[in-house]
C-alpha cells in the first residue's frame, strides 16, 4: 500500500475516534456497537475504491478495448421487428 493510503488510513481512523468519543455519552452501548461495525464497513469500501483508483489504468478502459467495434455495433443494432407504430 502507498504512503497516501496509509495516510488516509490513520485520518479516517482519527476521525471516527474523535466522533465516537463525542457521541459516547449520548448513545446507547448497543448502538455504538453498531456505529462501530458500519464505520468499519465504510473505511473497507473507501479504501477498495482508492485502492481500485490507484491501480486501474488511466484511461480506465481497460475491459472496453478488448470488444472489438463489430460485437458493440451488433448490439446496437436495434432488431428488424421493433420499430415505430403508426399512429393514426
Amino acid at each position: 500500500m502507498s504512503r497516501d493510503g496509509e495516510r488516509l488510513i490513520e485520518l479516517v481512523n482519527e476521525l471516527g475516534s474523535r466522533v465516537s468519543h463525542a457521541l459516547t455519552d449520548m448513545v446507547p452501548p448497543a448502538a455504538q456497537v453498531h456505529l462501530i461495525n458500519a464505520q468499519r464497513e465504510l473505511i473497507t469500501a473507501l479504501m477498495l475504491i482508492y485502492e481500485h483508483r490507484v491501480t486501474t489504468t488511466p484511461g480506465g478502459r481497460g475491459r472496453r478495448a478488448a470488444t472489438s467495434p463489430r460485437k458493440a455495433a451488433a448490439r446496437r443494432r436495434t432488431p428488424a421487428r421493433a420499430g415505430k407504430i403508426p399512429i393514426e
